[in-house]
């Protein structure tokens, strides 16, 4: 007869391996990492402060993009700080319950992240598409029912992922070889079956992000038919200008998201520390990203910079 030591499904203590393999270079990887996040935490800052100080950004757009540099600072403080603490001063240990609050954090952050960027392709074809008939579809009132639709939509996939975890057993067994907990990586530790896990896990985020991803794509295919019919050429370049920035952030977000997703079910024969270095892409590099591609393409915003960090004198 086989027997498991388990650990009761209440266990103690995780430990984080951080990126198997390359245990010797944690302290020089987590240079990098740590200048990635605070260009992150001090760029979405700074589009958090314009957005709310200045008058002239209360649009609809930039409230989408409020909300998406929040998410974002959500998303990387999530896990960064952790994965820094494991390679420069090697606290490897997590609790259950913080393991489980950083694992709910990072993914819902990830699911309302690809919300928010559908949000904001919806008013960039309607603020293309139906120009006179922006400012009475796209009321306040429409949207806060629009955020907080996207909110309780990304809560309600994720959080069943809690519950799922907390009735495994675990065994002896608690090491983790990742940066962060994830909901797979924690369920392969338990004892039991873990299938409805995986395919929770796997089916029901990945297919509401396709679902994003496929409506995102044909609002810019719209989008794209309407801004070739303008007559303008300025008009063109300028709806081009705005959406360039979008779709910059759309492949940022999706691409590494979707790599690290389908390797966890199907890449089998991929190394395990490509792997977790490519799943700490998203949670970096995104968040950093994003605010420099919107200064910089944003006109709005990237004026609003300009006097911001402007010496009184030469404004």
């Amino acid at each position: 007869m086989v027997t498991f030591n388990l650990s009761g499904y209440n266990p103690d203590i995780f430990v984080l391996v951080g990126i198997p393999g390359l245990e010797q270079f944690h302290i020089w990887i987590g240079i990098p990492f740590c200048a990635i996040y605070l260009v992150a935490v001090v760029g979405n800052s700074v589009l958090l402060y314009l957005i709310i100080m200045e008058r002239s950004l209360h649009e609809p757009m930039f409230f989408f993009l409020s909300l998406l540099a929040s998410t974002d600072l959500i998303l990387s403080t999530a896990g960064v700080p952790k994965t820094l603490s494991i390679f420069w001063f090697g606290a490897r240990e997590i609790t259950f319950s913080g393991c489980l609050t950083q694992m709910f954090l990072i993914h819902y952050s990830f699911v309302l992240d690809s919300a928010i960027l559908l949000a904001m392709a919806f008013d960039r074809y309607v603020a293309i598409c139906s120009p006179l008939r922006y400012s009475t579809i796209l009321t306040p009132q429409a949207i806060i029912k629009i955020i907080v639709g996207i909110c309780f939509r990304s809560f309600f996939i994720i959080f069943p992922v809690i519950f799922l975890l907390k009735r495994l057993p675990f065994c002896q067994i608690r090491t983790i070889p990742h940066t962060y907990c994830e909901h797979i990586g924690v369920a392969r530790l338990s004892c039991a079956d873990i299938s409805i896990n995986i395919w929770y896990g796997f089916a029901v985020p990945i297919m509401t992000v396709i679902s994003d991803v496929v409506l995102i794509a044909v609002s810019y295919t719209l989008i794209l038919h309407a801004v070739f019919r303008l007559p303008s050429h300025d008009a063109r370049q300028k709806a081009l200008g705005t959406c360039g920035s979008h779709v910059c952030v759309i492949l940022m977000f999706y691409t590494p998201a979707f790599f690290s997703i389908l390797a966890h079910r199907f890449g089998h024969n991929v190394p395990r520390t490509f792997h977790i270095m490519f799943a700490n892409l998203y949670i970096v590099i995104p968040p950093a990203l994003n605010p420099i591609v919107y200064g910089v393409k944003t006109k709005q915003i990237r004026d609003k910079i300009i006097i911001l960090f402007s010496p009184k004198g030469t404004q």
